[in-house]
């Protein structure tokens, strides 16, 4: 028999549907492994892999365009940004990048792809909207290794491992036009969600630094862990993770007082890290144990670490 839904109730189930909030599901989080060339899909709603994307190559950094339903992830061995479907899980497109290419950054409304190459000392723009490459922007610190967006998409900031400087790109004008005087091999960087202070780790001066944005200029070092390198903003702003690939740990950064306050134990040769939209829990990559470390961001305590491929690099959460 078939029951009539009264029609109070249909509506409601209509207006729930049309909040966006009908048919949702858990986010996922999307693990390069440079040394397996595939991506580990991680339902982080049960902490467990759900899939596995072959790739090929040598995946390092990666990205997801807000709404696009693509991931964006760089093949180092291939020279290239490989576009994965989401909703099929398989590679469709492959865009020609300079050589080595590794860190990955998405604008915040989804328009342009940013790519890091080291080799080319370079950054390579990328239309979204038509999966081409329009523009390859030198950059003056050498062997750039990640390139961020600001919120706001007015500015790139590419970190020169090779220098001791942030390169500062208006993305507009598409050309540098500062440089940012930091530690030494300057790797993982993030912006806070207002957009007025960068955060930059660097590696072998085991801190992190404090960037003004609307000067360009450093504001504050922060002492960090041991060959600190990966960086992630909590999307409420308040607190900035920083991952220590020598130290086995994340340090947590206070981002009224510069000062970290916390520091977390994590598997072996963490790298980069991606944060829950809801803030809840942080992911990092485990280079050398090939694991992900799962931790919670609120009462910052590990909540235990899930199996990935070999060398994982990076995390991306949609």
């Amino acid at each position: 028999m078939r029951l009539a839904v009264p029609r109070w109730q249909a509506g409601l189930a209509l207006a729930f549907c049309l909040s966006g909030a009908c048919g949702l599901a858990a986010p996922l989080a999307y693990v390069s492994n440079e040394g397996s060339g595939s991506v580990s899909v991680i339902d982080v709603s049960v902490d467990k892999v759900v899939a596995e994307i072959a790739v090929g190559g040598k995946p390092r950094g990666l990205a997801i365009a807000p709404g696009a339903g693509r991931l964006y992830v760089s093949d180092q061995a291939a020279n290239a940004l490989v576009l994965i479907d989401l909703a099929t899980r398989t590679a469709t497109t492959r865009i020609a990048l300079g050589e080595s290419p590794e860190g990955v950054g998405a604008s915040s409304d989804g328009r342009w792809i940013a790519a890091a190459s080291e080799v080319a000392n370079a950054v390579f723009l990328v239309d979204a909207s038509v999966a081409r490459q329009v523009a390859r922007i030198p950059t003056e610190g050498k062997n750039p290794e990640h390139a961020v967006f600001s919120p706001d998409g007015r500015w790139l900031y590419a970190s020169a491992e090779d220098a001791s400087q942030v390169d500062v790109i208006d993305v507009s004008e598409r050309r540098q036009v500062a440089s940012i005087a930091v530690g030494k091999r300057p790797r993982g960087i993030a912006f806070t969600p207002d957009g007025r202070s960068a955060y930059v780790a660097c590696e072998l001066d085991n801190a992190v630094y404090a960037i003004d944005v609307a000067s360009h200029r450093v504001r504050a070092r922060i002492p960090a862990g041991e060959f600190a390198n990966g960086v992630a903003m909590h999307p409420g702003g308040a607190r900035v993770f920083v991952s220590n690939g020598r130290g086995a740990s994340v340090s947590v950064v206070d981002t009224q007082a510069d000062a970290v306050v916390a520091t977390i134990p994590v598997g072996n040769r963490p790298w980069n890290m991606a944060v829950t939209p809801d803030g809840a829990k942080l992911y990092v990559a485990n280079g050398r144990s090939g694991t992900v470390s799962v931790i919670d961001a609120h009462a910052l305590k590990p909540l235990g670490e899930i199996a990935v491929g070999r060398l994982p690099w990076g995390v991306a959460i949609r």
